[in-house]
């Protein structure tokens, strides 16, 4: 039986850091759950695809949240980066434990832990069969994740972003509070900023838009969403500039 073929070439995975943590645990980082994570993305390696991730570090650290306790806003968010390093060092562990060849490339130069970040050499790693973690955040106070993730994809030509979430969409209130809250399938760029939906920060989504990358966002629990969306089947929600 012939394996079914991917619908995206090549993709930006972003993963939130609370992904990497076990629900109601101390430990900011759960093995298990990353080794669950490094399992999907080798399932969809073996496919073909080449796929790069962006990684947050909300598990152990949120810049935003210190500076509204009073630390200073950009030492905050360079404290932030650096909890995305260690995030991507635990998924380079686990996908080279089962055999997927990865390389983690960061924003803030550091030689002894991680190649530094050059566009060039990122696509060719893509091109080689190499998954590739970027780390650091853009090197730049201010900016979030989302937005290193819009940047990234732009930059490595990515078909799509898949965003990894807690929820199974885009809903048109908190389904946490709201239980009637709809969630859409489907999105236009226009139809997101009419309504107000936050499907990513400002700047990520004007990236996206601009550029007409399509924004997958769906529940990174579920054990076959990604790869259900790299084969184009109904996952979450879709947000495109059609």
């Amino acid at each position: 039986m012939s394996q079914p073929l991917p619908k995206y070439k090549r993709i930006i995975l972003k993963l939130s850091g609370e992904a990497l943590r076990e629900p109601g645990s101390r430990d900011n980082i759960s093995p298990q759950i990353v080794h669950q994570i490094a399992e999907q993305i080798g399932e969809i390696h073996a496919m073909g695809v080449e796929i790069a991730l962006v990684v947050g570090g909300g598990n152990i650290w949120r810049g935003q949240s210190a500076s509204q306790r009073g630390m200073d806003r950009a030492t905050a968010d360079y404290m932030g980066m650096l909890a995305t390093v260690m995030n991507g060092l635990a998924l380079q562990s686990e996908l080279e434990a089962i055999g997927v060849p990865t390389r983690v490339q960061t924003a803030i130069e550091m030689k002894n832990v991680a190649e530094s970040f050059i566009r060039r050499r990122a696509m060719r790693h893509l091109e080689l069969g190499r998954v590739v973690i970027f780390v650091a955040g853009t090197g730049n106070p201010f900016f979030s994740t989302d937005t290193t993730a819009a940047l990234r994809a732009n930059e490595m030509a990515a078909q799509v972003i898949l965003k990894a979430t807690k929820v199974d969409g885009v809903y048109d209130s908190d389904p946490k509070k709201n239980p009637d809250a709809k969630r859409f399938t489907t999105l236009t760029f226009g139809e997101a900023l009419t309504r107000r939906l936050q499907v990513m920060d400002a700047t990520a989504f004007s990236l996206c838009m601009d550029n007409k990358i399509p924004i997958i966002v769906f529940d990174m629990m579920q054990q076959s969403n990604i790869r259900d969306a790299v084969l184009g089947k109904p996952v979450g929600t879709i947000v495109t500039g059609d």
